[in-house]
C-alpha cells in the first residue's frame, strides 16, 4: 500500500536567480569563445548552457488548496503540499491533485427498504483527498471511485432502515434524518478509506416511495394519520363523559340507572365523536316513558 511522505523541494525562487545567473554567464562565454576561435570553450559554454535550460524545466508552482506528487521512473518519491514557488529534479514527472472540498450528488437510485417497499433516494456526498499517494495509485480514478462506492453505500443504508417508523423507538429514513446521514457517512468513509479519501459529510437529498407505489402509500399514511386523531378524539370524549358522570352524581343534580346512563354515554359519545354538529331534540315530557 502506497504511503504518502513529504517531498523537500527546493526554493524555486533562489534556484531560478541561480540558473538565470549561470546562463547569463554560460552565454557571455560562449561569444567569448567564439570570437577568440576557441572550441573547446564554445563546447563548454554549449553544454553549461543545455544544461541551464533543463534544470530550468525542475521548476514548478503549488497552488493554495493543491499539492504535486513527484514520480521518477516510475516510482513515487513524495508530495509536495505547502503552496509556493519550488524546484526538483526536472526528470521527475509531478501530477497536479486537489485537496480542495467537494460535493456531488449521487443518482436517484431505487432500491427496496428494511420492509421491501421500493423507493427513491439520492444522497448529496461532501469529500476531499487527505492522502494523494492512496488516491492516485491504490485506485485507477479516484473520482469515479467516490461516485461508484457512495452510490453502493446509499444502496446499503437505504436498504437497513424502513422509509417509516411504525413504532416509537424504531429509526427511519423519513424521521430520523440525522441517524441516517451519520450511517451514510460512515458507511461511505469504510468504502473510500483505501483511497485517501475523507468523508466529511453525508446527508439524502432525495427521499420518495416509488411512483408505482405511491398512491397506496400515501392513502396508509392519511389512514394512519387519521386513526390516531380518532384515537385521541375517543380519549378526550371518554374523559368528558367520566367528569360530566362524576359532576351530576357529587352534584344530586339527577339519579340515573345503570341502564339510562349507558345510554347518556352513548348519546355524549356521539355528539362528542361526530364529525357533524348534532342535532338537539327537546324532550317535552318526562325523561321515562
Amino acid at each position: 500500500m502506497f504511503r504518502e511522505n513529504e517531498y523537500r523541494a527546493s526554493n524555486g525562487l533562489t534556484t531560478l536567480l541561480l540558473l538565470l545567473v549561470v546562463g547569463l554567464s554560460s552565454f557571455a562565454g560562449l561569444l567569448k569563445s567564439a570570437q577568440a576561435q576557441m572550441p573547446a570553450g564554445v563546447i563548454i559554454s554549449l553544454l553549461v548552457l543545455v544544461i541551464t535550460c533543463v534544470l530550468l524545466g525542475g521548476l514548478f508552482t503549488v497552488n493554495p488548496g493543491d499539492a504535486k506528487a513527484l514520480i521518477l521512473f516510475g516510482s513515487y518519491k513524495g508530495t509536495v503540499k505547502t503552496p509556493g514557488f519550488w524546484f526538483a529534479n526536472p526528470f521527475i514527472a509531478k501530477r497536479r491533485i486537489s485537496l480542495r472540498i467537494r460535493n456531488f450528488e449521487t443518482q436517484k437510485l431505487k432500491v427496496n427498504d428494511n420492509r421491501a417497499n421500493p423507493i427513491e433516494i439520492a444522497a448529496i456526498v461532501v469529500w476531499k483527498v487527505v492522502e494523494t499517494a492512496e488516491a492516485l495509485f491504490e485506485v485507477d480514478d479516484y473520482q469515479k471511485y467516490v461516485a461508484v462506492q457512495s452510490e453502493s453505500a446509499v444502496r446499503a443504508v437505504a436498504q437497513s432502515y424502513p422509509y417509516d417508523s411504525h413504532a416509537d423507538n424504531e429509526e427511519a429514513l423519513s424521521t430520523h434524518t440525522a441517524e441516517v446521514s451519520k450511517s451514510l457517512q460512515v458507511a461511505i468513509q469504510d468504502r473510500l478509506a483505501k483511497a485517501g479519501v475523507q468523508v466529511i459529510e453525508a446527508r439524502i437529498s432525495h427521499l420518495a416511495y416509488s411512483p408505482e407505489i405511491a398512491q397506496a402509500m400515501l392513502q396508509r399514511q392519511q389512514a394512519t394519520a387519521i386513526i390516531a386523531a380518532r384515537f385521541k378524539i375517543v380519549e378526550g370524549a371518554v374523559g368528558m363523559v367520566e367528569n360530566a358522570l362524576e359532576l351530576l352524581g357529587s352534584k344530586g343534580i339527577v339519579h340515573l340507572d345503570e341502564e339510562r346512563k349507558a345510554q347518556m354515554v352513548s348519546n355524549l359519545l356521539v355528539v362528542l365523536c361526530s364529525e357533524r354538529s348534532a342535532t338537539p331534540i327537546l324532550n317535552a315530557g318526562t325523561i321515562y316513558p
